[in-house]
């Protein structure tokens, strides 16, 4: 009987083993295509529109790493001095994070217990969000190792990082230096730049934009330059240290974030590069505009004479028209003699007034001319209105967002245009933000368990932490972010309503939609129940809270209607 096959040889060849490499034809002088015409209009050879755009077909580091670094650079120039592209990145900070970045701990009991425990998990949930959001949110700052930060603001600051770069890097420390920590956790946020690759390893087909990878693309460690490649008061800028992904035994010791979005891709870029140019010509052009209304308004008047100065110096009898001294003071003479004879006339007064409004002389044969206030140009037009649906097509937003103009809008477009928005943040926060903050809550909780700080945890075959899936199962979660606000709180509050009676929703997700932690607005409402009846209040008026929605709708609907004596 032959031994047993292993499940390696069942499932595939590892590393490749026995692949065979097939030639593929690609379309060269003499192929088909060549002659006849390819069947797209985009990739026609000969259509004069098209013939010389011919683009390089570049792997995705190839085409990222050497631009990065001035990409990165435009960016964050455009964000400094660029009021509605720092307005974006403001946006996203808000949409996403918001003010506070709550955990909603929800553990996998079935796969830790090999059961559902609602009892078990309820325990569990409740006292890791007190204790994870007593150390998070600490006003001592322990979750950050420059402790300066708050958790919720390394959350923001990563996601505003990742708006900047296309991606966010930070190191997961091991602090003993500080007695007074509650856990040794910390993260350390790390600048883009300080990623690259060591000058000795240029070369090394392993080593992509400061990343070393295995023989899968899977990244095994990172180069960290010890100082900022601009920092040339550090006399260690020109080193490296190597940081290993993770522990032998699995923990953490680099976050790198960043959205793939093409195979085989080591480092990011941000999104808005793509729109670089036109943010750039856009301040460029507004710059300009404002300049000349600037110069536009700096002459309320200006006087216009129909003869040259030199004909009237002539006239005047000044003779040699070079002789500058001269023909100052010709000119002198003449208009003293003018303005003294129609002082006369005016008694002596500088100035003609007709109702209280002051009249200048002139001298004969001049006029006055009122100039009108500079004009924005193209401020304010519907070219400049392209560009701002340009960028803000770029960023993620609405015009209106974008602008924080909503003169121009009504219910149905701010509706839809948040619709979107809210899709693409939401993406972007499960993307950014829920894996930033998971990786660090991982870390977090693998420290707790270890010092047997998890009351919960204190039973009988407990689930061992570092067994293949155990991890994750302990950490399962939810982060609950900012609000999106309301526009019509009546209508909106009505369909939340609609959806929980239909089944279609949870209290939970409608209340997260807010920004609060269900739990905790339950426990507020039994508290404020128990204070009520103890005072002999009833705020169950109307059938409660449902029913209160249902009465105000009612009543605006019928404030809507005509009655039958109008």
């Amino acid at each position: 009987m032959s031994d047993m096959t292993s499940i390696d040889d069942l499932l595939g060849n590892p590393e490749g083993a026995g692949a065979q490499s097939v030639p593929v034809p690609t379309g060269g002088t003499g192929s088909i295509d060549a002659v006849a015409g390819g069947a797209f209009d985009g990739a026609d050879r000969f259509d004069r529109a098209m013939a010389l755009w011919t683009p390089p077909l570049r792997e995705a580091d190839a085409e990222i790493l050497p631009a990065k670094r001035l990409a990165d650079a435009r960016v964050r120039d455009t964000i400094n001095n660029d009021a509605y592209v720092a307005n974006s990145a403001e946006l996203r900070r808000n949409h996403i994070v918001g003010s506070l970045f709550l955990l909603n701990s929800k553990p996998a009991t079935k796969v830790l217990w090999g059961r559902d425990d609602e009892m078990w998990e309820e325990e569990f949930a409740e006292e890791v969000e007190e204790k994870f959001t007593l150390w998070a949110e600490s006003g001592e700052c322990w979750v950050d190792a420059t402790r300066r930060n708050t958790f919720s603001e390394l959350v923001r600051l990563g996601v505003g990082v990742h708006f900047m770069g296309g991606e966010c890097l930070a190191s997961a420390e091991w602090l003993r230096d500080e007695r007074d920590r509650p856990f040794n956790t910390a993260i350390q946020m790390l600048d883009l730049e300080r990623l690259s690759t060591p000058p000795q390893y240029q070369s090394d087909l392993g080593v992509r934009g400061g990343v070393r990878r295995n023989s899968r693309g899977r990244p095994v460690g990172y180069y960290v330059q010890n100082a900022h490649p601009s920092d040339y008061r550090s006399p260690d800028r020109n080193t490296w240290k190597f940081v290993p992904v993770s522990k032998p035994w699995g923990r953490r010791q680099m976050i790198h974030i960043y959205e793939q979005v093409r195979p085989d891709q080591t480092r990011g870029i941000a999104e808005i590069t793509s729109m670089l140019r036109e943010a750039h010509q856009a301040k460029t052009m507004r710059a300009i505009a404002l300049q000349n209304m600037i110069v536009n308004s700096s002459y309320a008047a200006a006087i216009e004479s129909d003869l040259p100065t030199d004909a009237v110096f002539q006239m005047l009898g000044g003779g040699n028209v070079t002789d500058e001294a001269a023909m100052t003071g010709a000119i002198e003479n003449y208009m003293t003699g003018y303005l003294s004879t129609v002082a006369k006339y005016v008694g002596k007064s500088k100035y003609a007034q007709i109702d209280g409004v002051k009249i200048p002389h002139l001298p004969p044969g001049s006029k006055l001319n009122l100039l009108p206030v500079g004009k924005g140009g193209l401020l304010g037009t519907d070219f400049e209105h392209a560009l701002n649906r340009y960028m803000a097509a770029g960023s993620g937003v609405t015009v209106e967002q974008l602008s924080k103009d909503y003169s121009k809008t009504n219910y149905s477009s701010i509706k839809a245009g948040l619709a979107e928005t809210k899709l693409y943040m939401s993406s972007k926060k499960k993307i950014i933000a829920d894996r930033f903050a998971t990786q660090i809550f991982v870390l977090w909780l693998e420290e707790a368990i270890n010092k047997n700080a998890i009351e919960a945890l204190k039973r009988q075959r407990v689930p061992n932490f570092y067994d293949p899936l155990m991890s994750e199962a302990y950490t399962a979660c939810d982060w609950i972010g900012s609000s999106m606000g309301q526009i019509e709180e009546l209508k909106e509050t009505q369909a939340a309503v609609a959806r929980i009676n239909a089944g279609l929703s949870t209290r939970e997700i409608e209340i997260a939609r807010f920004g609060r932690d269900h739990r905790k607005v339950f426990k507020q409402l039994a508290r404020e129940k128990r204070r009520a009846e103890e005072l002999g209040l009833d705020l169950s008026g109307n059938e409660g809270m449902m029913g209160a929605v249902e009465a105000a709708a009612d009543g605006d609907q019928e404030a809507k209607e005509p009655r039958d004596d109008q």
